[in-house]
C-alpha cells in the first residue's frame, strides 16, 4: 500500500476525497440499482450492476493515474486538436444519439466494436474548459480586442453549446455558466463578458422562441426541458413531479440517521434511483447525517481545487484547475438541489457517486488533468527542497573546508614559528659562544700579551 501511495503524485488530499466519494459510491448504488434490476431481468438482484459499477471506478481510476503523468501544458495543444472533433461528434450524437436507462435524452453515442455508450457533452466540456483556459493564459499577455476575440475566443464556445443545447439544455447551461465564471476569473474585460452574456441569453431566448413556433423540428428534447421549466414554476402534475415527490418522500423518510444501508424503500419507485436522484436514496439511507457528510467531501474538494489554483505558477495551470474543478462542484450541488426541489430536474449525476460509464470517466479525466497540475507544483517544490539542500550542504562543505584550510594554515605558521625560535635560539647560541671565545682570548692577552701577539700572526 505504501508503494501505490508512493506512485501517486499530486495532491494527496484530492486523491484522498476522490477515493472516499468513489468507495462510498458502492453502497447507494447497490441500493438503489435493484430498481433496474427487477424491471429488466424480474429479480432484485442488483450485483450485476454492482460489478458493473466497480469495473467503471477501477477504470476511471486508472484513467485519474494515466492521465495525471502527462505535464498538463501538454493539454494546450490538444484542446485545439481536439475542438472540432468535439463539433463532430456532437452533429454525430444529434442525427444517431441514443437513449439509456429511460432518460428519455438522445444525448449518447455507441463506440462501434465496444458497445460502449459515450456521452459527448462531458467530453465537449472538458476540452472547452482547457481550450478557453489555453486563450484566457494567452491573451493576458497582449490586452484582448474584443473583435478578435469574438473569433479566436467565443465563436467556438457558442458552436460548442449551441450542438448541445436542443438534446442537454442542463449542460449547456452549465458549460456556457462556467465559461463565463472561467473569463471573470481570467480577469477577462468586464464589458465584454456582460455584452457575451446578454448575447448568450438571447440566443437561447430566440431558440426557445423558434422551438415552440415549430415544435416538429425540434423532435429531440426541446419539449421536455421547456415543459419541465413550466411545470416548476405550477403546479400541472407530469412526470417529474412523480419523481420529486418520490424523492422528497425517501428525504423524508431518512430523518437524522437514515433507515440504514439497502433498505430504501423509494428505490423501487424512483426511475433513476441510481443516477439522477441518487442523493434521495442517500439521505433515506443515511439520513442528515449521510448528505452533510457528502456535502462535505464536495466542499472539502472545493477548497482543494482553490488551494491547487492559488499554488499553480502558471496562469493556465490556475485556470484549468478553475476550469475543470469547479463544475465537478457545481453538478453535485445541482444534483442535489434537484433532489430537494430547489431547482427543475435536470438529468444532472452526482459526480464519483452515480452510476454510469461515461460520466464517470469524464470525472476522472478532469481530475488527472487537475492532478497533473499539482503534480508539476509538487516536482517544483521537490526540486526547490532539494536545491535548498544542496545549498545547505554546500555551506557546510565549505565550512568544513574553511577549518581544514586554517589548520593547516595554523600547524604551517606554528611551524614557522618554532623555526624562527630555533633558529634564534642557534644565533643566540652561537653569540654566546663567540662572546665566549672572545672573553677567553681578552682573559689569555691580560694573562699573557704575547698570546695576542701570536693571534695576530696566525691571522695574518
Amino acid at each position: 500500500m505504501k508503494q501505490l501511495i508512493s506512485r501517486l503524485y499530486g495532491d494527496k488530499v484530492i486523491w484522498a476525497f476522490v477515493a472516499l466519494l468513489a468507495l462510498f459510491s458502492f453502497m447507494p448504488v447497490f441500493s438503489a440499482s435493484s430498481n433496474l434490476a427487477y424491471m429488466r431481468h424480474g429479480s432484485g438482484n442488483a450485483l450485476t450492476y454492482l460489478l458493473k459499477h466497480a469495473i467503471h471506478i477501477t477504470i476511471g481510476f486508472v484513467i485519474i493515474y494515466q492521465v495525471h503523468k502527462i505535464p498538463y501544458h501538454y493539454f494546450r495543444g490538444i484542446s485545439r486538436i481536439a475542438l472540432p472533433i468535439v463539433w463532430v461528434l456532437l452533429v454525430y450524437t444529434l442525427v444517431k444519439g441514443t437513449v439509456i436507462d429511460g432518460a428519455n435524452a438522445s444525448r449518447w453515442i455507441q463506440i462501434p466494436f465496444i458497445g460502449i455508450s459515450f456521452q459527448t457533452s462531458t467530453f465537449a466540456a472538458i476540452v472547452l474548459y482547457i481550450f478557453v483556459a489555453r486563450y484566457l493564459s494567452k491573451s493576458r499577455e497582449v490586452a484582448p480586442d474584443f473583435k478578435q476575440s469574438l473569433i479566436d475566443l467565443w465563436t467556438p464556445v457558442f458552436i460548442t453549446v449551441g450542438l448541445i443545447f436542443p438534446a442537454n439544455f442542463s449542460t449547456a447551461a452549465l458549460i456556457f455558466s462556467m465559461v463565463i465564471m472561467l473569463t471573470f476569473i481570467g480577469k477577462y474585460p468586464l464589458k465584454y463578458i456582460g455584452i457575451i452574456l446578454g448575447t448568450g441569453l438571447l440566443l437561447g431566448l430566440f431558440f426557445i422562441l423558434i422551438a415552440k413556433k415549430f415544435p416538429d423540428a425540434f423532435p429531440n428534447r426541446v419539449d421536455t426541458w421547456i415543459s419541465r421549466i413550466d411545470n416548476f414554476t405550477s403546479d400541472k402534475p407530469d412526470e417529474d413531479d412523480y419523481q420529486i415527490e418520490k424523492a422528497k418522500i425517501a428525504i423524508a423518510s431518512g430523518e437524522i440517521y437514515g433507515l440504514g444501508p439497502g433498505k430504501s424503500v423509494q428505490k423501487n419507485f424512483l426511475p433513476q434511483s441510481s443516477s439522477d436522484f441518487i442523493f434521495a436514496i442517500i439521505v433515506e439511507e443515511f439520513g442528515l447525517f449521510g448528505a452533510l457528510t457528502v456535502l462535505f467531501f464536495y466542499l472539502m474538494l472545493l477548497f482543494r481545487f482553490v488551494v491547487a489554483s492559488h499554488k499553480a505558477n502558471s496562469l493556465f495551470g490556475k485556470l484549468v484547475v478553475v476550469g475543470l474543478g469547479f463544475p465537478i462542484i457545481f453538478q453535485a450541488l445541482i444534483n442535489m438541489a434537484v433532489a430537494v426541489e430547489l431547482l427543475p430536474v435536470t438529468g444532472q449525476t452526482l459526480p464519483l457517486i452515480s452510476s454510469g460509464g461515461s460520466s464517470v470517466w469524464m470525472t476522472c479525466i478532469a481530475l488527472g488533468i487537475i492532478l497533473s497540475v499539482t503534480k508539476k507544483e509538487e516536482e517544483i517544490a521537490k526540486e526547490l527542497e532539494l536545491a535548498e539542500k544542496e545549498l545547505e550542504e554546500k555551506k557546510k562543505r565549505d565550512e568544513v573546508l574553511q577549518r581544514i584550510i586554517d589548520r593547516e594554515l595554523n600547524g604551517v605558521e606554528e611551524e614557522a614559528r618554532n623555526e624562527v625560535d630555533e633558529n634564534q635560539e642557534k644565533i643566540n647560541q652561537m653569540k654566546a659562544s663567540i662572546k665566549g671565545k672572545i672573553m677567553e682570548e681578552d682573559y689569555s692577552i691580560e694573562e699573557n700579551p704575547m698570546l695576542a701577539i701570536k693571534g695576530m700572526r696566525k691571522r695574518n
